[in-house]
């Protein structure tokens, strides 16, 4: 920010402060300094953000090669179930096909018995046998001639039941690993809380297992001028106290707030101070996945630009027929718009004692 704040209840140590026998002792104020283990002086380097908003880190670690296997093994993971049997068929269709070109470049005597099935193109004959071979069923009544046709056919052979065990692989480990998809509101937001303010955002389960034992922490980021050392800022966490950090039972939605208060280090933000300080919110849940009966985690992000002001979310509970607690996931992201000012301008609860008595 441009203006420093002071927050009594955290810790701000600077980059020339170093443990040693001469070092003097850091102050503490019953809050530990937490950079989430990206290391506090390698943080000062990083002018951007952390996380995506989805959660992925944005850090990268060069020197270990491409990695394109393990890679491409957790893209098979993540994707969407539609989207993995789509690459997957394709790629079976892709490599059959080239088997069939294969057969076909041989010559018209490599491949005989098409008569039998009564289909008289090239190429869905050769694509046929391929199949047959690849997938180890057979290709009666087609058969090969030749040395070179033959040895095509164990070359397939070998390589056919080996691309199915991967693909079986990989869909027996998408089936069998224990996560949760977890949806988290497009933007937070600084609502009305309880006479001030609150940064809030929402979060949905829409897996059809559920959770229970849902933790949640949040931190904020913030770059901020270093006292006493003109145009030099370091870049500061803090851990947010929040309205509730747990959960047992998360069968709807959960709006997670943290209450802007005279000791929260959001105390007198505006939009332009968190543009200023490259403000981050970084959130981490876990939660007990009663499937599996394991623990899962989820991470998410909100950048400054990702925080709504003058604003708050719209009611995401839906009628039912039922009686019953019912939502509608659709409305997670849909904000009612305040008067200009409403939570911009900061109250007075959260000025110091001299502005307010100017």
């Amino acid at each position: 920010m441009s203006d420093p704040i002071d927050h009594p209840s955290v810790t701000q140590p600077s980059l020339d402060d170093r443990d040693g026998p001469g070092a003097s002792p850091r102050p503490s104020y019953g809050r530990s300094y937490s950079d989430l283990g990206f290391g506090r002086v390698v943080a000062q380097q990083v002018r951007g953000r952390f996380l995506t908003h989805e959660g992925e880190p944005t850090s990268r670690k060069y020197g270990l090669g491409a990695q394109r296997i393990e890679r491409f093994y957790l893209r098979a993971l993540a994707a969407p179930l539609p989207v993995f049997l789509a690459w997957g068929l394709g790629g079976l269709l892709l490599l059959n096909g080239f088997f069939a070109l294969a057969y076909l470049a041989l010559g018209d005597g490599a491949l005989r018995g098409g008569e039998a099935i009564g289909v008289s193109d090239p190429f869905l004959r050769a694509l046929g046998f391929s199949v047959g071979i690849f997938t180890t069923t057979g290709s009666a009544p087609l058969y090969v001639v030749g040395v070179t046709a033959h040895w095509l056919v164990v070359l397939e052979s070998f390589f056919g039941p080996f691309v199915l065990v991967a693909m079986a692989g990989l869909l027996i480990a998408r089936l069998t690993r224990p996560r949760m998809r977890l949806r988290f509101s497009e933007s937070a937001v600084v609502a009305p809380y309880e006479g001030g303010r609150g940064l809030m955002f929402r979060i949905v389960n829409v897996q059809p297992g559920e959770l229970s034992d849902v933790q949640v922490r949040v931190s904020l980021t913030l770059l901020e001028d270093v006292d006493g050392a003109k145009g030099r800022r370091e870049r500061n966490f803090y851990p947010l106290s929040l309205e509730r950090a747990s959960v047992d039972l998360f069968t709807l939605h959960w709006t997670i707030v943290h209450p802007i208060t005279e000791d929260s280090p959001l105390r007198g933000a505006t939009p332009d101070s968190l543009r200023d300080a490259q403000a981050e919110l970084l959130v981490l849940v876990n939660a007990h996945e009663e499937t599996f009966s394991t623990r899962v985690t989820a991470r998410a992000s909100y950048w400054w630009d990702e925080i709504r002001w003058d604003a708050k979310f719209a009611s995401i509970f839906a009628s039912s027929a039922e009686e019953v607690l019912a939502i509608d996931v659709e409305r997670l992201d849909r904000l009612e718009r305040l008067e200009p000012g409403t939570t911009s301008n900061p109250p007075e609860r959260e000025l110091p004692v001299e502005i307010v008595t100017q």
